[in-house]
């Protein structure tokens, strides 16, 4: 069989921490007397679902939960292996974090595949332990890195969003800017986005650590629980992030209604003192005979000083119902 575009990479675990890349020829012909082996392969390609289906060997409920375009986090235990569909942060250049990568492994006692599309940091970390001799040693030790993996890539991002929450806190006590609102809806989005897989990636690590699954060691196990208490963790950070920005925003919006009503209590204030004046001014201002003073020579000074007069009543009035 011709060598298949999909193949990421292909290599043979010496169950001691290392590994050997091998070729199709290799992978063609293998047995599994000859070490563990580990396919990498992209599904977006055509020949790697055509591979998994007819080649492969699996199951074809197997080989459709490896080739599906949209999956959620899962594990499920079949009859020749156990099939784990995970999540990690996208640290792609230009990628949103939280539009996180999906990442499918099958595992058997000798045989391990695992299947994505974007390119996943965690498959390199895991690809440079083996290169430098203390990778994974069985099939299940490969499934617990590769979780440990990835939930230790979350971290970062985990961080980075409550630290902006903070800034976000400090910038609405010290400056009431409206661009806030866009910066809190952007750190309630990906608090909300990154929930979305992590919970039920929580109750995946959750559950396989509570299979008694023979391909699971106890010390395999012991460390899948500490993972799921990690992502349990970064959970109730989201959570908390997320009721931060929200209460955030609300303070926010109290502060702009404040700011806003200040600003309109004062023209209500120009409003009123100027309207009697302009009363005054368009009274005297028609086209009519008989306005009292219009042959003093002072008449203009005379009305000038009842206008003077007319605002210092007004504000007294203001200051006595204290409106000022």
């Amino acid at each position: 069989m011709p060598p298949i575009t999909g193949l990421l990479a292909a290599q043979l675990l010496d169950g001691r921490g290392g590994s050997r890349d091998i070729s199709w020829e290799e992978v063609s012909t293998w047995r599994p007397e000859q070490g563990i082996l580990w396919l990498h392969l992209d599904y977006a390609e055509a020949d790697v679902s055509e591979w998994l289906h007819q080649d492969s060997g699996l199951d074809p409920i197997t080989a459709e939960a490896l080739a599906a375009s949209e999956t959620r986090p899962r594990s499920a235990t079949m009859a020749d292996g156990y099939l784990v569909v995970l999540r990690g942060v996208n640290l792609n250049p230009g990628a949103d974090p939280e539009d996180m990568v999906a990442v499918r492994l099958w595992i058997s006692e000798q045989r391990i595949i695992s299947v994505r599309h974007r390119r996943l940091l965690a498959v390199q970390d895991i690809r440079e332990a083996l290169a430098a001799g203390n990778g994974p040693c069985t099939p299940s030790e490969f499934l617990v890195d590769m979780t440990d993996c990835l939930s230790a890539r979350m971290s970062r991002v985990i961080d980075e969003l409550d630290d902006s929450v903070d800034a976000l806190q400090d910038d609405v006590l010290s400056a009431q800017s409206h661009s806030l609102r866009a910066r809190l809806a952007d750190v309630r989005r990906e608090a909300i986005a990154l929930r979305r897989y992590l919970a039920p990636q929580r109750d995946v690590m959750a559950r396989m650590a509570m299979e008694r699954i023979a391909l699971f060691r106890d010390v395999d196990r012991l460390r899948l629980r500490e993972i799921a208490d990690r992502i349990t963790r970064y959970v109730e950070d989201l959570d908390a992030a997320r009721e931060r920005a929200a209460v955030t925003q609300e303070e926010l919006a109290s502060r702009l209604a404040e700011q806003m009503n200040s600003k309109m209590f004062l023209l209500s204030i120009v409003a009123a003192v100027f309207l009697p004046l302009g009363f005054v001014t368009g009274l005297l201002g028609i086209n009519v005979g008989g306005i009292p003073g219009a042959e003093n020579p002072l008449g203009f000074f005379i009305v000038c000083g009842l206008i003077i007069l007319l605002i210092i009543l007004q504000m007294w009035l203001l200051r006595r119902k204290s409106w000022l």
